[in-house]
């Protein structure tokens, strides 16, 4: 007996969307290590019918009661996106993190689900070149450091897609007759976003077609009259649109609609991969791109400048972890507390308008506002403030650079 036979896992749960790759993915582990697979399907409000996802696995031999297909959009949306969007956290400056955010959420449920059905290892279909096996592996040793993890893209023989038909077909998945042909380009969906990359979108000197997109027309083609909508904030989370109060999914999914519609949200992006390769994606993120504007725009009144400057330096490390996979780690959750900190007071309504694929803040208020009409006005302020104060303010911070430019001069030569 092999050493892999030998130490072959007696459960697994796989994370299994009901496609081709991880219908043959399920297979391979029962062909070899000849395990119990239990099966998780999430609904992350990827826009997919899953339920065909359940009559694949019981073709494939999976018992009814191993079949998990879980809808988790509001805990998705409540627990993860909003958290995250209280840092306005932006990998790279650009990427609103619509992949990486959906992974912690997804082996969290696979490691639940090994612990009730008394699995010894989970699985996913995730490739070796790029960063979702790292997030799905770091976020299950994270929460429990006994598991095992089978990542069958990095163990098997199957390195062709002729090699994986040929694998489909002696083992009786059935192959869709568009999935015989390449594929123009993979997608990863999720109610944060859509991501295309690879095949056709591999060149990045290319302009990404048209067909790519599947959330937004194009802005030339949105609406020529703008819209506008109104989004109100409890301490740093959307709560309701234009007065009406609405949970996390439904809020995202609105937003959705309303983004998609104007073509806001679109991102054309060559990002640095945590295992060290660039790769270029075509993202759609037209519900988080308003819900960001908007955040920032009552933020803007609610902050100050303490606060709001130091959130925005804190920023890129905590979306850079959120990117690598560490959402489970002790740092981000000590991030995460002084962020949720910062937003006890960011609450109020913002304006925006839509028009273009443009979503900008036009109009912000809230009781907790900062801003004092009173001090910046330019008409009599009525002795809110005295001008005179700022000469010594001036005088103080130009002591140094006096200094600075005095010895210049007294050494120059």
């Amino acid at each position: 007996m092999s050493a892999a036979k030998a130490s072959a896992p007696k459960k697994v749960v796989l994370a299994y969307s009901g496609g081709l790759d991880t219908s043959i993915i399920l297979k391979w582990l029962q062909t070899e290590y000849g395990c119990e697979v239990i099966t998780f399907t999430a609904d992350l409000g990827q826009g997919e019918e899953l339920e065909p996802a359940r009559a694949k696995a019981v073709l494939l031999g999976i018992k009814p009661e191993n079949i998990h297909i879980e809808d988790v959009r509001e805990e998705f949306v409540r627990d993860f996106v909003f958290p995250m969007f209280r840092a306005n956290a932006l990998y790279e400056g650009l990427y609103l993190l619509g992949t990486s955010i959906a992974r912690p959420l997804i082996s969290k449920r696979l490691v639940e689900l090994a612990h009730e059905h008394g699995a010894d290892a989970v699985a996913h279909g995730a490739t070796g070149k790029g960063n979702d096996q790292v997030r799905f592996e770091l976020s299950a040793y994270a929460l429990d450091p006994g598991i095992r993890v089978i990542a069958p893209w990095r163990e098997w023989d199957l390195t062709s897609r002729t090699k994986l038909m040929e694998f489909a077909e002696a083992n009786q998945i059935p192959i869709a007759k568009d999935k015989r042909g390449e594929a123009p380009f993979s997608v990863d969906a999720n109610l944060l976003h859509t991501s295309s990359e690879g095949k056709a979108l591999e060149n990045p000197a290319e302009q990404a077609p048209e067909y790519v997109y599947q959330r937004t027309v194009s802005p030339e083609d949105a609406p020529n009259t703008p819209e506008y909508v109104e989004i109100a904030f409890e301490k740093g989370d959307a709560v309701a649109i234009n007065g009406e109060a609405m949970s996390p999914a439904t809020i995202l999914t609105k937003l959705n609609e309303l983004g998609g519609k104007h073509g806001v949200g679109r991102l054309d992006f060559v990002e640095n991969r945590f295992i060290g390769m660039k790769s270029r994606g075509i993202y759609e993120t037209p519900g988080g791109t308003i819900l960001l504007e908007a955040h920032r725009g009552i933020e803007q009144i609610t902050l100050d400048a303490g606060s709001g400057h130091l959130k925005d330096s804190l920023m890129p490390r905590y979306a850079e972890l959120i990117y690598n996979g560490f959402w489970f780690s002790p740092e981000r959750e000590m991030l995460q507390a002084l962020i949720d900190k910062s937003q006890e007071h960011v609450s109020g309504t913002v304006r925006l308008k839509l028009y273009k694929g443009m979503a900008s803040c036009v109009g912000r208020w809230s009781e907790h506002s900062l801003y004092s009409e009173a001090h910046v006005t330019f008409e009599d302020d009525a002795g809110a403030y005295d001008q005179k104060d700022a000469a010594g303010f001036i005088h103080l911070n130009a002591l140094r650079l006096k200094l600075i430019s005095t010895r210049n001069s007294r050494v120059k030569g």
